[in-house]
């Protein structure tokens, strides 16, 4: 009996250990390794490249099987784009660049992004491509200067490009020779993208079971029901990311003119002088960014000069409305200029309205101004020239006396042509000479 026993135990036990293997095998299944997501939106900037560097390390160090890029930019300068191309390349994990949602897309320095994922992929009604180098300025390179700039970015494509197929080299050079650009169903037909996804639930279950070569070795996705975790923009990388709009810079500019202009106007009040400093200094790192035509700020320095002058030596708004006509042409000139591109432009509308708000806030500062320096005089003896009192002892031209004057005693002389006054008289003060008030008799 024993002896029957051992055998079926042993059964038993093969049995439960297979069912348990196959029960945790299915749960791994059902619950695989999350994906991470990042959302990369707008010009390409050093914010981006350090959002970008953050969200490579969270995949790594967080056990994430995979990170995608959903992409969705004009472009932006050759140093920000080799940097995030850096970072990509260097990743441990698989990195899919994903042209994302209906309407982004991939300009640009944004291809080369594309290329350097470890896949590709489009959404409908998303393009890539234009990929043609300008100047710093966004103004057409010199011959010399756009051959050289081209050939290394072409080097690099057919490096990023290479796996894809000749089809997809050839057509990812003319991005950068002829400026073409192409949709997602065209990407995807000459090799330049490997998915067409409508979101990123469609394309992770595109991805799963696919072998992904990283850093020489292969790593199996296994996408299909993966969690996909959002990793969002810290606060400073988002005030980063603003300061690359030029409408902002521009308001924080006049912002700041303003502020300053407050300050001159006011000295002591600290707090217009720092929140212009700070406006200034925030305005300062995003035209560090933007393609902007610096010739502008001569403009701007006029329109700030104008201002100051018009509050120290008032001219009826004349010079006010000269700085105004130089904010506009400044703001123009910075943002505006031709080659520009459309990204990096400031709204017209926007410049107009802010330029004369500005006009007419220091117009209302010209004002008060004039205003002030025709008032009378408020305080001291000069205050007292057509006040009315009385005298309170003998007063003649050889002797000094005292009179009462809004309750008040001062030390009084007579004025030229009186003969004398006395204790109770009303007087009039017609002056003051030193530290005498001048009176004379109220008949």
């Amino acid at each position: 009996m024993i002896t029957i026993m051992k055998p079926i135990n042993t059964a038993l036990i093969l049995i439960l250990f297979a069912l348990s293997f196959f029960v945790l095998a299915g749960q791994a299944q059902e619950h695989p390794a999350p994906v991470l997501v990042l959302n990369l939106e707008g010009p390409l900037t050093p914010a981006m490249s350090e959002y970008l560097q953050r969200g490579v390390t969270t995949a790594e160090q967080g056990d994430y099987q995979a990170l995608i890029l959903q992409l969705n930019t004009p472009g932006g300068s050759i140093t920000h784009m080799q940097r995030m191309v850096s970072i990509i390349r260097s990743s441990q994990v698989p990195i899919i660049v994903f042209i994302s949602p209906r309407g982004a897309i991939a300009g640009s320095a944004g291809t080369i992004i594309t290329l350097a994922g470890h896949r590709a992929a489009m959404a409908p009604e998303t393009a890539v491509g234009a990929a043609s180098p300008v100047g710093f300025q966004g103004e057409d390179l010199g011959e010399t200067a756009r051959s050289k700039t081209e050939e290394i970015i072409k080097a690099q494509i057919r490096t990023l490009a290479e796996t894809r197929g000749k089809r997809a080299v050839a057509f990812a050079e003319q991005t950068v020779e002829t400026a073409q650009a192409a949709t997602a169903r065209e990407a995807f037909q000459v090799g330049l993208i490997d998915y067409l996804a409508a979101d990123i639930p469609d394309l992770l279950g595109q991805l799963d079971g696919d072998g992904i070569q990283v850093s020489g070795k292969t790593i199996l996705l296994s996408t299909n029901n993966a969690r996909a975790d959002h990793l969002k923009l810290s606060l400073i990388e988002q005030l980063l990311q603003l300061l690359t709009d030029p409408n902002i810079l521009f308001i924080l500019i006049t912002i700041g003119v303003q502020a300053i202009l407050i300050e001159l106007s006011h000295p002591g009040a600290w707090v217009p002088g720092f929140v212009g400093a700070v406006s200034l200094a925030l305005a300062g790192y995003g035209l560090g960014i933007l393609s902007v035509n610096w010739f502008g700020l001569i403009f701007l320095v006029i329109a700030f000069v104008l201002f100051v002058l018009d509050l120290k030596a008032p001219t009826h708004g004349a010079l006010t409305a000269a700085g105004v006509g130089a904010l506009i042409i400044g703001a123009l000139v910075l943002f505006n200029s031709p080659g520009t591109p459309e990204f990096q432009r400031v709204s017209i509308a926007l410049v107009l309205i802010s330029s004369l708000l500005t006009g007419g806030v220091f117009g209302v500062v010209t004002t008060f101004a004039l205003r002030a320096q025709r008032s009378p005089i408020l305080t001291g003896r000069e205050a007292l020239s057509g006040k009315k009192g009385f005298a309170r002892s003998r007063i003649s031209p050889l002797e000094k006396g005292q009179v009462q004057i809004a309750g008040e005693r001062w030390s009084a002389i007579l004025a030229p042509g009186e003969e004398e006054i006395f204790p109770g008289d009303q007087v009039v003060i017609t002056g003051t000479s030193g530290n005498y008030v001048v009176v004379q008799k109220i008949e």
